[in-house]
C-alpha cells in the first residue's frame, strides 16, 4: 500500500479540524499553522473533501470549514479515499495485469487480501475515535484503553 503524503496531511488536518470545531468554522490558514502543512495543499484536499460532502465550508469573514456529519459517521478510509489516496499494493493497480502480460502475478491474491484489510481497518476507525484518542494522550487514561480504541492492523 502505498499511503502518501496526501493521505497522510488529509487524516492529520481532519483530526485538527475535528478537535477544533463545533462552535465557529475553522480557518484552513490555522490548521496550516498548527500542522506544519502548506495552505495551498490544504485547500487542495479541502476542495475535495468538501465535493466529497466530509466537510461543509462557510465563506466570508469568519468563515473557514466544518464536518459536513458528527466525526463518529466519518471513517478513515472515506477521508482517504476522498483525497484520491489509492489503497493499493498492487502493482497492477488490482487490475490483474501485475506483469503487463494481462495474467496477474504469483502474489497478487496476497496483495489484494492486504488491500481488502487494510480497507477494512482504516473503514473500522472513525474521526472521532482519532480525537478522542488524541485528547485522551494528555489524561490519565490507560495504555490498554488507547489500545481498545486504535487497534493495531497486525496482531501483537
Amino acid at each position: 500500500m502505498r499511503l502518501t503524503t496526501k493521505g497522510r496531511f488529509a487524516v492529520t488536518a481532519m483530526v485538527d479540524l475535528a478537535m477544533r470545531g463545533g462552535k465557529a468554522p475553522v480557518t484552513l490558514a490555522a490548521i496550516s499553522e498548527r500542522q506544519k502543512i502548506s495552505l495551498s495543499y490544504l485547500e487542495q484536499l479541502f476542495g475535495k473533501l468538501r465535493r466529497n460532502n466530509i466537510v461543509e465550508s462557510v465563506r466570508g469573514p469568519g468563515g473557514g470549514y466544518y464536518l459536513a456529519r458528527p466525526g463518529n459517521k466519518i471513517s478513515i478510509a472515506e477521508i482517504v479515499v476522498a483525497v484520491d489516496e489509492p489503497l493499493d499494493a498492487t502493482k497492477c493497480g488490482g487490475k490483474g495485469d501485475c506483469q503487463g502480460d494481462q495474467h496477474p502475478c504469483m502474489t497478487h491474491e496476497l496483495w489484494m487480501g492486504l488491500n481488502a484489510k487494510i480497507h477494512s481497518y482504516l473503514e473500522d476507525i472513525s474521526l472521532q475515535q482519532l480525537v478522542d484518542s488524541n485528547n485522551n494522550r494528555n489524561s490519565d487514561v490507560s495504555p490498554i484503553t488507547l489500545k481498545k480504541t486504535l487497534k493495531p492492523l497486525v496482531p501483537a
